[in-house]
């Protein structure tokens, strides 16, 4: 076994030999696992893949290609978690994994400095994301995306390259950041005290949401800070392989968002969400942070959690009839933080709200973070699935607390000829509020 590598780590998340043994008897992950669906391969299942990390941990199986590909097969969608009644953190595993997995010959350095340059220069820094998105809705808005589309250069190049092109989503003509002020008083009187994280690519591709967001917590009575010196949550570098880059980020959130005094932190990406919850597990052996971390992620609440526990008396316009509706449960929603049932009730409270329920709701879509970038065939599986169920209900609205998910599932509106509208919870709330 390479002695380059260190397996210190996979030791740790490793689960106890009892547990361990439960795992393998009893295979209930075996039947909400994406991969395991499509393949029928124990190796491409949860238990299979735990088997795979604890022999490679312990040096009863070498290091290989086949582990490498498992790792990064895996969707991460986390359903395995709320399926095993043991309570397996099969999350921490696989994504411990692949920080051990990029540091081998098993994959392509081209390919892991390309992902940390993207993720790292681009989508972690405010500004040139922002340079770039600027540049990506001269590309759209231009006819530029037009021509290239007709041309067929980009299939040329490569075909995958001409599918994920597809997938950008349109760019906001306004940035959330320089829209939202610091500070924002309710539309009445303060009942609560919030901040407000406006994410990354929900800055620059979501903008519309993150300002629904804002428009929707003014009613509530929210006062709402909203620190402009924050950074991206760091879920998706910590999710691909770059934890240590991930943390860096969770330490500058910490430190900015503990400059201010407030009850709750409110995120309307489940992503983000999900993984500001996981600080504190994350940080739990910095010794500068670790209590800073627990303070931090015990105030984390999505905002339809946070909607659905407030239960506020809002006026709505009863004139407003939306059309049948149907709701897709993003997986670092339902799965990560186990928020199934508060999206439904707020959904349903509705006033002229037509509810229709998705068979396989909280099956993944395939977007995955950036799984539908580096995997496009795999992740057109599962979107392919998802698109059938949603045309089924025979809906003409489908809301997910993700923009991942309404990324994926737009593409798929396109991609598999599926007349639905793709919206946030919240941006279907702002549409009912009484203007």
């Amino acid at each position: 076994m390479s002695k380059e590598i260190d397996y210190k780590e996979l030791i740790k998340i490793l689960p106890s030999d009892d547990i361990f043994q439960q795992c393998m008897h009893c295979g209930m992950c075996l039947a909400v696992c994406p991969t395991y669906d499509l393949t029928k391969m124990e190796r491409s299942s949860p238990r299979g893949r735990i088997s795979m990390i604890k022999s490679v941990a312990r040096g009863e199986m070498e290091m290989s290609r086949t582990f490498a590909d498992e790792m990064n097969f895996c969707l991460d969608c986390q359903a395995c978690e709320t399926a095993c009644p043991a309570g397996v953190q099969y999350g921490r595993m696989v994504e411990t994994a692949r920080v051990v997995v990029d540091n081998t010959k098993y994959v392509s350095k081209t390919g892991v400095m390309l992902k940390r340059f993207l993720l790292r220069r681009i989508v972690a820094s405010k500004n040139v994301l922002k340079l770039f998105s600027n540049f990506l809705k001269f590309y759209q808005k231009s006819g530029l995306q037009k021509i290239i589309r007709s041309s067929g250069v980009l299939r040329l190049i490569s075909k995958n390259l001409a599918h994920v092109e597809k997938l950008s989503p349109i760019i906001s003509e306004k940035f959330s950041d320089k829209e939202i002020p610091e500070l924002v008083f309710p539309n009445g009187l303060v009942k609560h005290n919030v901040t407000f994280h406006y994410g990354c690519l929900m800055n620059t591709m979501f903008a519309d949401i993150n300002l629904d967001t804002i428009e929707v917590l003014k009613e509530m009575g929210c006062k709402i800070i909203t620190p402009k010196n924050q950074v991206c949550c760091g879920s998706l570098m910590g999710h691909n392989g770059d934890m240590e880059f991930a943390l860096k980020l969770a330490r500058k959130n910490i430190d900015e968002f503990e400059l201010h005094d407030y009850e709750y932190l409110i995120s309307n990406s489940a992503g983000c969400g999900a993984f500001m919850k996981d600080y504190a597990h994350l940080l739990e052996d910095d010794p500068l942070y670790a209590e800073k971390a627990k303070r931090f992620s015990s105030k984390v609440k999505d905002v339809m959690e946070f909607f659905a526990e407030e239960k506020p008396e809002l006026k709505f316009n009863l004139e407003f009839k939306p059309e049948l509706t149907t709701y897709h449960d993003a997986c670092h929603l339902a799965h990560a933080q186990k928020i199934t049932t508060q999206p439904r009730e707020v959904i349903k409270s509705l006033p002229g709200v037509n509810y229709t329920e998705l068979e396989e709701a909280s099956w993944c879509c395939g977007s995955a973070g950036i799984y539908n970038v580096v995997r496009y065939e795999d992740s057109m599986v599962q979107l392919e699935r998802k698109m059938k169920n949603i045309k089924n209900t025979n809906a003409k609205i489908v809301l997910t607390g993700n923009p991942g998910c309404m990324g994926q599932i737009k593409h798929g509106t396109e991609k598999f000829k599926v007349d639905v509208e793709v919206l946030h919870p919240i941006t279907l709330i702002k549409r009912i509020l009484k203007k």
